[in-house]
C-alpha cells in the first residue's frame, strides 16, 4: 500500500531555505514571546517575487512547482507564474487552499486571517470527546498528516498576536517553537506572487464545488501573470484575483467518462459567473466591501483544458481576457 504524502515533510525544507537565505529573499526573521518563528515577506521588509515564488510553494505542502517565465499571451505583461503538481487534490486542497479561518479580540482590535499551508493538516478540534479535523474539508478529503513541526501562510499587513499563534499551536499539537509563521502582505511583491500561484487550486476549489469527484483529478498545470502590486489593499487584492480571472489558465487530467469531463470543462472558467466582466476591485466595491456577496463562481482561470487520460479526449472552455486585464492592472 503506497504511504500517504506528507505536505509537512515536502514543505519544512522550504521554509528553511528561506530562513538560511533571508537576506538574498529580502525577508525578516523574528520570534514572538512564544517562540514561534516569523517569517516577514513584505510587512518590515520589502521581501521579493523570489520569495512569493518559494512561499506559493511552501502552500502547496510542497507538492507543486511555482516557476517565473517571460513571453506568456500578454503583450504587456509577459511575466507569468506557472503551477504545477502531480498530487494536485492533496497540495492545492489538502494545504494550499486558504480554509483555515482564526481570529483573535473583538471589535476594532480583533485580528482575523485565514491559514494556508502544510499546518492546516495537522490542525484539531475536540468534539464530544474525539479529535477531529478543525476544516470539515480534510473529512472528505480523507487525509490528516503527523508532524513535529509545522508552517502556516497568513495573507496579512501586521504581526499577528501571539494568542493567535498559541491558537494554532495548540490546534497542530505542538509546542509554539515549533511553528513558523509566514507572513504575505496583498500589496508586497511576495503577497502577490504566493496569490497568484493558486491559480490551479482556484480551479480544484471550484471542481470541488462542482461536486466533480475529486478522486478522479490525475494531475494538473496552471498558468497567471505577475500583477504588478498596488499599495492599496482592495487594489491589491483586485489585480491579485484578476491576474487568475481574466489570465489564468489551468489544464486538468482527470479519469473517468468523457461526458463528466466536458461537464466540469465548460461550468469551470470564471465567465460562467453572473459577476464576470469588471475588475475585482469593482465588484467588491460594489458589493460594499462583503466578500460572501461576491458569487463564488467567479472565482476560477479564465481558461480550462480538462483531459480525459481514459479516452484521451481533452475539452477547452472559457477565454483569455486582456481587454479586463489590462484595465485591472491599469497600464498606461
Amino acid at each position: 500500500m503506497t504511504k500517504p504524502v506528507s505536505v509537512n515533510a515536502h514543505a519544512l525544507p522550504i521554509v528553511k531555505h528561506l530562513i538560511a537565505n533571508a537576506d538574498k529573499l529580502r525577508l525578516k526573521i523574528g520570534t514572538l514571546a512564544n517562540g514561534a518563528i516569523l517569517i516577514d515577506a513584505g510587512i518590515e521588509t520589502l521581501g521579493s517575487l523570489a520569495a512569493g515564488r518559494l512561499i506559493g510553494e511552501i502552500c502547496m505542502g510542497g507538492l507543486g512547482t511555482v516557476t517565473l517565465t517571460q513571453g506568456g499571451p500578454f503583450s504587456r505583461w509577459p511575466t507569468m507564474v506557472n503551477v504545477h503538481s502531480t498530487n494536485p487534490v492533496i497540495s492545492c486542497l489538502g494545504s494550499q487552499y486558504a480554509g483555515w479561518s482564526l481570529s483573535h479580540g473583538e471589535g476594532k482590535g480583533a485580528f482575523h486571517a485565514l491559514g494556508s499551508g502544510p499546518a492546516r493538516a495537522l490542525a484539531v478540534k475536540v468534539k464530544d470527546g474525539v479529535e477531529v479535523p478543525v476544516e470539515e474539508l480534510y473529512k472528505e478529503l480523507a487525509y490528516r498528516d503527523a508532524s513535529e513541526e509545522t508552517a502556516i501562510v497568513l495573507e496579512v499587513d501586521k504581526i499577528p498576536p501571539v494568542e493567535l499563534i498559541d491558537k494554532v499551536a495548540k490546534a497542530c499539537q505542538l509546542d509554539p517553537s515549533r511553528v513558523y509563521v509566514i507572513l504575505t502582505p496583498t500589496s508586497s511583491l511576495a503577497g502577490g506572487m504566493q496569490v497568484v500561484s493558486r491559480v490551479l487550486e482556484v480551479a480544484l476549489h471550484k471542481a470541488h464545488s462542482l461536486h466533480f469527484p475529486l478522486e478522479n483529478i490525475i494531475d494538473g498545470v496552471a498558468s497567471a501573470p505577475v500583477p504588478p502590486p498596488h499599495p492599496k489593499f482592495v487594489e491589491a487584492m483586485g489585480r491579485t484575483n484578476d491576474a487568475i480571472l481574466f489570465g489564468g489558465t489551468a489544464h486538468l487530467f482527470v479519469k473517468g467518462d468523457d461526458e463528466a469531463a466536458e461537464d466540469l470543462a465548460t461550468k469551470l472558467p470564471s465567465s460562467v459567473s453572473n459577476d464576470y466582466g469588471r475588475p475585482f476591485a469593482q465588484v467588491f466595491k460594489d458589493y460594499g466591501y462583503d466578500f460572501f456577496k461576491v458569487d463564488a463562481m467567479l472565482f476560477s482561470p479564465a481558461k480550462v483544458i480538462v483531459t480525459n487520460i481514459d479516452t484521451g479526449n481533452s475539452f477547452h472552455a472559457g477565454a483569455l481576457d486582456e481587454e479586463l486585464l489590462e484595465r485591472s492592472f491599469g497600464g498606461e
